[in-house]
């Protein structure tokens, strides 16, 4: 048992603050706003704006607007180099399980040389194996979609006042 209680330990820190009541509140209307508008474009265009790690995306920009992960540099460029990287996978070795896992190790190790890591775009690789898109993926949704949930952030975060968003732009 003494084994397993100092495997289980923790390093004792205590939990993040609770953020302020305005601030779940103005992050959960901004992921509205965001997705809607994806929704909304992906209807009307006949383009493909929905990638469903953009819906995480949201998560870091609207609810932790001055996180490093949360600035266009990495929103954009973490979900176009993960993209990037599961389309070459996929198309150099095919849908295999052992290039997923390649392609998902190597879009974190770009991301972190590049420092542009923004952690829901890990999951494009997994998103493209599943899809098995052509490499339109790379402007639609990717690019398109990532220049959008930047956007609405930068209008939403400024006109709510809840964060001078962004931090930085590149």
């Amino acid at each position: 048992m003494p084994y397993l209680q100092q495997l289980l330990k923790s390093a004792g820190m205590p939990l993040p603050p609770k953020p302020q009541p305005s601030h779940v509140i103005l992050a959960g209307i901004g992921g509205v706003v965001t997705v809607a508008a994806l929704a909304l474009l992906h209807g009307s265009l006949e383009l493909t704006l929905l990638l469903g790690s953009f819906g995480a995306s949201c998560v870091l920009v609207f609810g932790f607007p001055e996180s490093p992960f949360s600035q266009p540099r990495n929103v954009i460029s973490g979900h176009v180099l993960s993209s990037t990287v599961g389309l070459l996978f996929l198309t150099l070795f095919g849908p295999h399980w052992w290039a997923l896992a390649l392609a998902a190790g190597l879009a974190i190790s770009v991301m972190m040389a590049t420092r542009t890591v923004h952690p829901p775009a890990g999951s494009n690789p997994v998103i493209i194996f599943l899809a098995q898109p052509t490499w339109d993926f790379l402007l639609f949704p990717t690019f398109t979609g990532a220049i959008v949930v930047v956007l609405v952030a930068w209008i939403f975060l400024r006109s709510s006042k809840r964060a001078p968003y962004p931090y930085y732009w590149w």
